[in-house]
């Protein structure tokens, strides 16, 4: 019996683009518009539940409306589709409505184990697109590759969808290709983004590793993130901050006044701004200079992550909490632009991909500490962000303040292993 996507034991995510046709993207709109209804529907059904069960009064209509909400959502695909019929259309993809009420229970998951993001909340129409559907395989078939499910490959340069029928796409790297025999498809995500450039997501298992394991080269680094560099190792290297944003601010702020004065034009004149051309002429220039910018700073991440991860056995990283960090002001514009939560994330699973150790340590003290004799700078001492460089008091030995704690950082890695 074929090992489902869960028993395999690597897996791999592929994101190509997708050139659909005028139909083509009437369904992907269609189904993307299902999902969210779904999933809110699911939101707004246990917001009722929650709500009414706070009524103590033992009221019949209360009682009654909570047996049939808890109902419903024992089969919530059924229920909705029952009430709301349109959704049985052919347009729509079955599998896409049992991804949205998966979608609603793991961030229900996520929350009780996390407490981060907060509760599920509405999802709202903008102007991009998204649905997730899966690759299901006949029983008939014992060994599923990429060209024999129901998302499967039909050239090199094809592949075939539920309900979108036949896509070009371009982008699956060539390893992936000479390999679709070993490898199975899972869940498939379809989306579009604010510039209107579509693009298939495909996860992909295989019993067999999608890297090959690096050699050991016995070397040790770790990391101090900072603004006034992007990073510095503990050997000394430093990586300049590209400040990808900062050098677009100035057009990119241009092109959002000139797009403010068309909204405010379109609306004094009754025109719905989905209607207004010229509206949506400059949402999608203004819209293409951001993911300019983001596709920029992607790509220097990755290029940075994987040098790390390739070149050292052990990389180490201060744990950094980004979301509380950009409660200051005055530098909240320049920690988002710079990115450190992305990066540790692609450190994370760049070292498993290669077999490589990534650690987080607290980062409390590591730029107070001498790496020399381990005095810690206290009380008047303590050194300030405009502390670049400064001198030990105990041993008297000179440090740059950035190297300094890329050493300290290490050590403190090393000290947990």
């Amino acid at each position: 019996m074929a090992k489902t996507m869960a028993q395999l034991p690597y897996h791999y995510g592929v994101k190509v683009r997708v050139f659909p046709s005028t139909e083509q993207k009437r369904l992907i709109k269609r189904n993307s518009d299902a999902s969210r209804f779904i999933y809110n529907q699911m939101n707004g059904m246990n917001n009722d539940l929650f709500w009414l069960k706070q009524v103590k009064i033992p009221i019949t209509i209360v009682l009654d409306r909570i047996a049939d909400l808890t109902e419903r959502l024992k089969r919530p695909s059924t229920a909705i589709s029952n009430i709301h019929g349109w959704l049985n259309h052919p347009d729509f993809d079955s599998l896409m409505k049992a991804n949205a009420i998966k979608n609603y229970r793991t961030a229900w998951k996520l929350f009780h184990q996390v407490h981060q993001a907060g509760t599920p909340k509405f999802h709202k129409r903008g102007y991009t697109q998204t649905y997730q559907t899966s690759c299901l395989y006949s029983a008939k078939v014992t060994g599923p590759t990429m060209s024999n499910g129901s998302v499967r490959l039909t050239d090199t340069h094809h592949l075939q969808l539920p309900k979108l029928g036949r896509l070009r796409f371009k982008g699956l790297p060539a390893e992936i290709l000479k390999r679709a025999n070993d490898i199975r498809i899972g869940t498939t995500t379809v989306s579009m983004d604010a510039v209107g450039h579509y693009f298939v997501s495909l996860q992909i298992g295989s019993e067999c590793p999608f890297v090959g394991k690096q050699p050991t080269i016995e070397s040790k680094v770790g990391i101090d993130l900072n603004l006034d560099n992007f990073l510095t190792d503990s050997n000394g290297q430093v990586i300049d901050n590209p400040r990808y944003y900062r050098t677009i601010r100035g057009k990119l702020a241009k092109a959002q006044r000139k797009l403010s004065r068309r909204a405010r034009r379109a609306k004094k004149s009754q025109r719905r701004l989905l209607e207004s051309k010229n509206y949506q002429k400059q949402r999608i220039l203004v819209a293409r200079l951001q993911l300019k910018v983001a596709n920029q700073r992607q790509n220097f991440l990755h290029q940075v992550s994987t040098a790390l991860i390739k070149n050292h056995d052990l990389v180490v990283a201060e744990e950094l909490r980004s979301k509380n960090m950009l409660r200051n002001h005055a530098l909240a514009m320049s920690i988002s632009d710079v990115g450190w939560r992305t990066l540790l994330a692609m450190l994370s699973y760049k070292a498993r991909l290669y077999g490589r150790k990534f650690l987080t340590i607290n980062p409390r003290n590591t730029t107070q500490t001498c790496s020399h004799c381990g005095h810690i700078m206290a009380g008047k001492n303590k050194l300030t962000l405009a502390d670049r460089k400064w001198t030990c008091p105990n041993c008297g030995t000179f440090h740059m303040r950035d190297h300094n704690a890329a050493k300290n950082i290490l050590a403190k890695g090393l000290a947990t292993l």
